[in-house]
């Protein structure tokens, strides 16, 4: 589940029109969502409060052996307009699991972030500040967050701890994306890395118009995205590369929703491939394949995510006595309409091919949104039981 923190950042990316997926680091987000969830390990729990649409709190205490915690602030120029209460969060929104592709949108023009007062331009690009202080390790994470066009976002990270070399390590990232295509340039001083990576989606650019409609039999109701990404040690002298692709299925298609990966590194000799499917409307199996062309070793690893889903009660409304009776005397009898439901919980499992389980459930009680996990190694018969844990999120 999603820390608040996150949530934020990516009503941000909402709020200012940035597609957040059109990524090649996000090319396999639906296997990472079914497989590789994190366990919790002992007990969390976080305080978190959106106190105006510009600032946002959160506090963090944890007990693993030791008493530790976090102290996170967040600042943004863009207004945030979003659920903010845990007891009406969607957790769809915080919780990662099976996620269907979306059309690809034409960005927005350069002329329409542009405000003019007395023959001068005084518009200002949308600004992401947020802070957080490790205790008792007094580690220091920060992040800056701006948006320089519609089509370009500027990302700077920085971490700052006794343990690192040089005592910390920023990363500047610059992303580029035209909804076709996106490329992203990132530079680390950890170790000098250099790097470049890129995605390139096929099919209709959703910049340039339509002028005929394919025939409902010629068109495909899914989309192929490959990508790549190069990246260099300027201080250790060493390398590397890797190629991906990606097959999904669109919200139009009308068979069972599909993701297919493939993703290569030559020089590492591994090659990794994920079949996601949902199974149906509260189910997904996930699997994935990783395989090594100079060791001959091989990985499997399967998982699922069940949803529960309850009837969403509808608020209250009230109504004069002239509309009540209107509505008994109206003769006209009105079409069945399903009750909305909303989502309770969600259940994950994984298991791999040492025998190594994964349990995770995500849901919501009252006002407070909880994660319990566990994990099991069968093949340590004499104990089984590797993590156990439970975090609790509140916000407000």
């Amino acid at each position: 589940m999603l820390e608040f923190m996150d949530y934020v950042q990516h009503a941000f990316y909402n709020a200012s029109h940035w597609n957040y997926e059109n990524s090649y680091s996000q090319l396999t987000a639906t296997a990472r969502g079914l497989l590789d969830f994190e366990t919790p390990r002992g007990l969390r729990l976080n305080v978190s409060s959106l106190s105006s649409p510009n600032f946002a709190t959160s506090y963090n205490l944890g007990s693993i052996g030791v008493v530790d915690g976090s102290l996170s602030y967040l600042y943004t120029s863009l207004p945030i307009h979003a659920t903010s209460q845990s007891g009406q969060i969607d957790l769809h929104e915080v919780i990662r699991g099976y996620r269907q592709i979306q059309e690809l949108r034409k960005p927005e023009e350069s002329w329409m972030w542009e405000e003019w007062q007395a023959g001068k331009r005084i518009d200002k690009r949308d600004t992401l500040f947020y802070g957080r202080l490790y205790l008792p390790q007094s580690t220091l994470e920060a992040l800056y967050l701006r948006r320089i066009s519609p089509t370009q976002q500027f990302k700077l990270s920085a971490v700052s701890d006794s343990r690192l070399r040089n005592g910390a390590t920023i990363l500047a990232l610059h992303q580029y994306d035209t909804g076709k295509y996106s490329a992203e340039t990132l530079y680390s001083t950890d170790g000098g890395l250099i790097g470049l990576r890129g995605l390139y989606n096929f099919g209709p650019d959703p910049r340039k118009e339509i002028t005929e409609l394919p025939r409902v039999e010629d068109r495909l109701y899914g989309r192929f995205s490959a990508g790549a990404e190069m990246y260099y040690g300027s201080l250790n002298k060493s390398g590397g590369v890797s190629f991906g692709g990606r097959f999904a299925t669109l919200p139009a298609h009308k068979g069972v929703p599909l993701t297919a990966t493939l993703t290569l590194n030559p020089l590492m000799g591994n090659m990794s491939t994920t079949y996601a499917v949902r199974a149906g409307k509260n189910a997904a199996l996930c699997s994935k394949f990783d395989f090594n062309v100079y060791s001959y070793e091989s990985d499997l690893m399967l998982g699922c995510e069940l949803w529960r889903m309850k009837t969403k009660v509808p608020k209250k409304i009230e109504r004069s006595m002239q509309a009540k009776l209107e509505w008994i005397l109206d003769p006209v009898v009105e079409p069945t309409v399903p009750e909305p439901e909303e989502v309770a919980g969600v259940l994950k499992a994984r298991v791999d091919q040492n025998w190594k389980i994964g349990l995770l459930w995500e849901g919501r009680i009252k006002e407070l949104m909880f994660t319990l996990g566990s994990s099991f190694d069968m093949k340590r018969r004499e104990q089984p039981f590797r993590a156990i844990g439970l975090e609790l999120q509140y916000s407000s």
